[in-house]
């Protein structure tokens, strides 16, 4: 991640398809993104609940929200490596951004950098679910502002 703040959902895509740019295949790709998933800070086992957990997932993701519609933060974790770090990817596009932009954003970045085609498609079911959750819960925001 460069030095320079993220203003944007959309500036957070664009930082994250620059970075995947520098790979020349999907191994070094793939690497990158099991860096990225060990870089999450840690869940405490309390917040490691059902009413965390993403449904659709194969693994185990939990999505952590707080904060209000003007902004949500969010941690995350898995227990999977891959998805630690399509986790992370999420994290940066839609963390602490309001609930009006996390709604107005499509993860772009997703086919941008080539995940939709190189994920299986249980990895792609759930990186959608996780997509969903993290709308649900802006929406959710938004309801009670």
């Amino acid at each position: 991640m460069s030095d320079l703040a993220i203003n944007t959902a959309m500036d957070a895509q664009r930082e994250i398809i620059e970075e995947f740019d520098f790979f020349d295949d999907w191994t070094g790709r793939y690497q990158y993104l099991i860096d990225l998933g060990r870089k999450l800070p840690a869940l405490a086992d309390a917040e490691m609940t059902d009413t965390n957990k993403v449904d659709g997932c194969q693994s185990q993701v939990w999505i952590v929200v707080t904060g209000d519609a003007g902004k949500l933060d969010m941690r995350a974790a898995s227990d999977s490596a891959i998805v630690s770090g399509l986790v992370a990817l999420l994290l940066r596009v839609y963390s602490g951004h309001s609930a009006r932009e996390i709604l107005a954003t499509d993860p772009s970045f997703i086919n941008a950098i080539g995940l939709g085609k190189h994920l299986s498609p249980t990895r792609s079911n759930g990186l959608a679910s996780m997509v969903k959750t993290i709308k649900a819960h802006a929406e959710r925001a938004l309801a009670q502002s």
